[in-house]
Parts: C-alpha cells; structure tokens; sequence
C-alpha cells in the first residue's frame, strides 16, 4: 500500500515544514514552479528557511513572494539574477539574504547524488574559478577536478502533471525541470498536480516520479503566472 497521502487543501500539504529547513523548490523560472504550495508555505509561516532552486524569483509570483516575505535565509541556486529578479537583488544588496551560486549541472548532480547515497563526487566545472576557491581539488586522467557534496532537502516542494492514487507523478513537458531529482533528494515531497487520476490508469512508462518518493499530493486549480507577476 502506498503511503503517500492525497490532501484537499495546499495548507495541509505544508503543514509541519520547520523553521530552519533546507526546502528543494522546483521549476525552471516560472515553468515548473509550484506556485500554490508556495503561497501555503507563506501562510504557514516558517522562516531562516534554505532554499535551492533553479533560480532567485522572479517578478514578486511564487519563490520571489517567499523572499519578498523575508522567509527565506540563505539560497542556493544557479541564476541569482536577470531583468525580472528585483525581489532578490534588493535583498541581497541589503545584506538580508545569503547567496551560493552552484552551476546548473552542478546543482542537479548533488541533488541526484543525495538521491543515490552518493557520499561526494569530483567535477570539472568551476576548477579555476572562484567557485573552486578553498575547494578540494583533484587530477584524474591530466584533468582537474573539484570535489562537490550532495545536496539535501528536508522538503521538497515540486509541480506535476497528474498523480494517481498511490501518488505515481508525470509531468508536462519543460514543467518536468527539476521537479524528478528534487523529489528523491528530500526527507519530504510534497507535489502539487492538476488532476488526480484513479491508480492503475497511468502509463507505466510514462511515471517520472514513481510514488515511493511523494510523500504528500494535493490537487490545484491550473492558473498562469506571467513574468510581470500578474495571474
């Protein structure tokens, strides 16, 4: 039997996520992202939260509302900054929120090494840049390498397509993102989908994220978020 647990509400979703927790936000700027867990986490309250995601917000919709918010931190993300990221940019040069860029690639493999159980792993991105700075570096094969350690969530927080009962997710096109290795690399994950369908209707094939990694699956109303902020 499964023991992922379908909500009604996105407030029960994030019910019980902690001050202080590391939480994995999925989405590729706006694609992917999953905007109603979000606003539920906003009411729910938790601060000095870590966040990793792909980027630093965008416009004043979904994780720039977070930090908007002052929930957030530290972040952990690949793109701190672009035409849209205004939330982050004052905050940041305030000193009100702490940054670690990682490279995309980079931030994807630690996240799916925390997923395997992989203890560490050498990469070549970054060797002779600042983000190899203070870093364990290693030549394998006459190529340099910098030791990378995986990332962790307490929480995910991830958007799919559609579940079906036992919590089995797919996912719509570049929605997909970041959404599958998140999921494996947090104690928590909670998805929010567009439709719930009876078990056994899926595709084998086509689940992404089977459902021993979902823990908690709510159904949301679809809606649209531009760049701008409006819905």
């Amino acid at each position: 039997m499964s023991r992922t647990q379908l909500l009604e509400t996105t407030d029960e979703a994030v019910a019980g996520i902690e001050d202080g927790s590391t939480v994995l936000v999925g989405g590729f700027g706006l694609a992917g992202m999953p905007f109603d867990l979000i606003d539920a986490l906003i009411r729910q309250g938790a601060r000095e939260l870590t966040v990793v995601a792909n980027n630093a917000g965008n416009a004043d919709v979904g994780l720039a509302a977070l930090l908007e918010a002052g929930r957030v931190r530290k972040i952990l993300c690949s793109f701190p900054r672009q035409v849209d990221s205004y939330v982050f940019d004052e905050l940041y040069r305030d000193g009100r929120i702490e940054l670690e860029v990682v490279p995309q690639g980079n931030l994807a493999e630690r996240m799916r090494a925390a997923g395997a159980g992989i203890g560490a792993f050498y990469c070549p991105t970054a060797v002779g840049t600042p983000l190899a700075e203070g870093r364990e570096e290693r030549e394998i094969d006459g190529r340099r390498y910098v030791l990378e350690y995986p990332i962790k969530g307490d929480y995910a927080l991830i958007s799919a397509h559609a579940s079906d009962g036992m919590g089995n997710l797919v996912y719509r096109k570049t929605a997909r993102n970041f959404g599958p290795v998140m999921a494996t690399a947090a104690a928590t994950t909670i998805a929010q989908v567009s439709e719930v369908v009876p078990t056994g209707s899926l595709d084998p094939e086509a689940v992404v994220t089977p459902s021993i990694y979902v823990d908690r699956v709510v159904r949301v109303e679809a809606r649209h978020y531009t760049v701008e902020g409006a819905r």
